[in-house]
């Protein structure tokens, strides 16, 4: 797993992207109001930051699989696209939810095993009626995430799928021998069992994974899952279907008669503007639009709050993890694409957006311990963009490179005392922030200032501890609607930053407007 410290000590400070005040490193002119008082208790802190935080999903949608992460060479045959695999490895993906989505309750396993010219073709029905040919399937999907040294989410197919079906395709990848499944994955060529785990059963089955009631669903979760039995010395590690948004009685159905047969309970929440039936554009949007979208963003803490207080009841130990299973912005299309691929460019907006998600999901550290953007490649809210052999990388996959630092860390407790970002009569706090201390003792901190108008002067309090010496990166454009494409691929892409200092025992810190900020402090 790379990192891309390497490559970024190549870029060129790009003063295009910067206020002049930044490239020269002098401190950016702030408003009275905008001062922010941040106190971080360097010395305390027993909640680790679970890498699974910051997993990824990769649905059979659009060119997330096809044309993705499976390419085509010249004489027509499939391959990994090795170019989004390496960009992968330097964020350090620790987990690929797969097959989906909607699509994993209309995916046969067995379609996808074997040889490729063999399997059944089918219409994805759910996204974009195209052809699947399954030449992407189990073996595929597990090689990919040794590939990326990431561990492997599988959800199965509760919707029309049965029992027997889920039970097998747990057999076929984690038994290591004696059964005929076992010897079906030997013939198809691979000796040793996967080991996977994690396991969804069903998604969304309030929606297009069966329309079902949460009385209905556990009693089937609870039939499935008894059949997903401990293999040698893999053993289960169960998601249950979660509520969508603030379906809080889904939350206490399932907690109430059914917690104690799942591991995790899969909460799915994307951040729009305007409704569902006429979202707005990703990089054409109005400082209203801008606005609006931090504050769906923001409410993911609340739902985060709401849902955990009623897992508490049930669950006061925090056994059970929520998981965020699928979360991220949602616009309309790019012009000219099929509407049921998904397929939306990626602003400096999705970069905040993203900062502000992570550091939600790092403050609820004890009961968020796995999430997945949707989607990885090409859908939604993209790390990567591909566009035949060429493969770009956008802001977002750039926040989840400078966020990877909190990966496995001990999260620190902060108090954050933000003035506001106001927009008319609305007001919304303009700083958010999350602090670690990895195990050679740094301590790492993230800032993301949301306003895109005012920069905000920072001090940091460092309680339990001293710093000597602050080094770090932004993430910052000159423009709300920034974005990378094919022709600028580094339109937006985090520079130096040199507006941190040591005043006595604080640190001072300028953000700028509209940034994102990773600090290391010795």
């Amino acid at each position: 797993m790379n990192r891309l410290s390497s490559v970024f000590s190549k870029f060129l400070f790009a003063t295009l992207l910067l206020p002049p005040s930044f490239a020269a490193g002098r401190r950016a002119e702030t408003a009275p109001d905008t001062e922010v008082r941040l106190v971080v208790e360097a010395d305390l802190g027993d909640a680790t930051i679970s890498r699974h935080v910051f997993g990824h999903f990769a649905e059979h949608l659009g060119r997330c699989i096809y044309g993705g992460f499976w390419i085509q060479d010249a004489s027509g045959k499939w391959r990994f696209n090795d170019k989004v695999i390496e960009a992968l490895k330097r964020i350090k993906v620790p987990n690929l939810r797969w097959p989906g989505g909607c699509f994993a309750d209309y995916y046969h396993w067995q379609d996808g095993i074997g040889p490729a010219e063999k399997r059944p073709k089918m219409v994805n029905a759910v996204w974009g009626g195209v052809t699947e040919d399954n030449s992407f399937g189990t073996h595929e999907y597990l090689e990919l995430v040794e590939r990326l040294g990431a561990e492997p989410f599988i959800v199965g197919n509760v919707g029309s799928g049965t029992v027997k079906e889920m039970a097998d395709w747990w057999e076929y990848v984690n038994h290591p021998g004696g059964s005929t499944l076992a010897e079906l994955r030997r013939q198809n060529g691979r000796e040793q069992p996967w080991r996977v785990s994690i396991w969804g059963v069903g998604n969304e089955s309030w929606g297009c994974g069966g329309q079902m009631s949460p009385d209905y669903y556990v009693d089937l979760f609870k039939r499935y899952s008894t059949f997903l039995r401990p293999v040698s010395e893999t053993r289960p590690f169960l998601v249950a279907v979660g509520p969508s948004d603030e379906r809080y009685e889904w939350t206490e159905v399932l907690m109430r008669d059914a917690g104690r047969f799942f591991q995790a309970l899969d909460l799915h929440y994307y951040s729009l503007t305007g409704t569902w039936s006429n979202k707005g554009k990703a990089t054409e949007f109005t400082e209203a639009e801008w606005f609006e979208l931090m504050q769906k963003a923001l409410r993911m803490d609340e739902l985060i709050t709401r849902h955990s207080t009623i897992m508490d009841r049930y669950d006061p130990g925090k056994r059970v993890a929520l998981l965020v299973g699928e979360w991220g912005t949602w616009h309309e299309v790019e012009p000219g694409t099929n509407p049921g691929f998904l397929y939306q460019q990626n602003a400096l907006r999705d970069a905040l957006v993203a900062a502000l998600h992570l550091d939600i999901f790092i403050k609820h550290a004890d009961r968020v311990r796995m999430a997945n953007i949707a989607q990885t490649v090409n859908v939604l809210q993209a790390m990567i963009l591909t566009r035949d052999e060429d493969v770009i990388v956008t802001p977002t996959y750039h926040v989840f490179d400078l966020y990877k630092v909190h990966q496995e860390a001990t999260m620190l407790p902060i108090v954050l005392k933000t003035s506001p970002y106001r927009y008319g009569d609305q007001e919304l706090p303009a700083v958010s922030a999350s602090a670690s201390r990895d195990k050679n003792g740094k301590i790492h901190l993230t800032l993301s200032n949301i306003d895109p108008n005012q920069g905000r002067q920072v001090k940091v309090e460092l309680r339990g501890a001293s710093g000597s010496r602050v080094s770090g990166q932004i993430l910052t454009a000159s423009v709300m609607n920034a974005h990378n494409t094919f022709e600028n691929p580094d339109t937006v892409r985090p520079a130096p930053f040199t507006g941190a200092r040591f005043d006595g025992q604080n640190l001072m810190i300028d953000l700028p407007s509209k940034s994102v900020v990773a600090l290391e402090i010795e």
